[in-house]
């Protein structure tokens, strides 16, 4: 279990979700799309299939991803992740999955963020309860990272 001080609230991590052609250099351009707004994506995931790919992707200011998405008229779902940094990887992830077990609630997807500045190790995770499941992490002792500590 990590020994933190637990930040109760702050806006929870948005999550989008986009829906790709499975050709290439598609992913190479949303990528240099949102790098052209001067925003960092923080964490990615992606599931490809035959015809389409999902992109799951956090970033460092969605409000801008949210904008420059609706201008240029790409579709996209979100939804809110619960992001957990962990000073020691393998056991702080095992630690973390038997606190959420033991609450018996479900990881319905999870990956790892990219370098984190104070060099944790940061998991995305989607809950299928998000406000029990943050409950759950803060009574565990868990270091819970909102959307403002993972903008830079």
């Amino acid at each position: 279990m990590e020994n933190v001080l637990v930040k109760k609230e702050g806006e929870p991590v948005k999550q989008f979700s986009v829906m790709l052609q499975n050709r290439a250099g598609a992913l190479g351009s949303l990528v240099r799309l949102v790098r052209s707004a001067k925003v960092e994506i923080i964490g990615i995931s992606i599931q490809d299939s035959r015809d389409a790919t999902i992109v799951r992707m956090l970033v460092t200011d969605p409000d801008i991803v949210f904008c420059l998405f609706a201008e240029k008229g790409i579709p996209y779902t979100i939804c809110q992740m619960v992001v957990i940094g962990l000073r020691e990887s393998g056991i702080g992830l095992a630690a973390c999955l038997e606190a959420l077990m033991a609450a018996e609630t479900n990881v319905d997807f999870a990956y790892s963020l990219m370098a984190h500045p104070d060099r944790q190790s940061l998991v995305a995770m989607h809950l299928e309860d998000y406000s029990f499941g943050i409950d759950v992490l803060n009574r565990a002792g868990f270091k819970v990272l909102y959307q403002e500590d993972l903008s830079r």
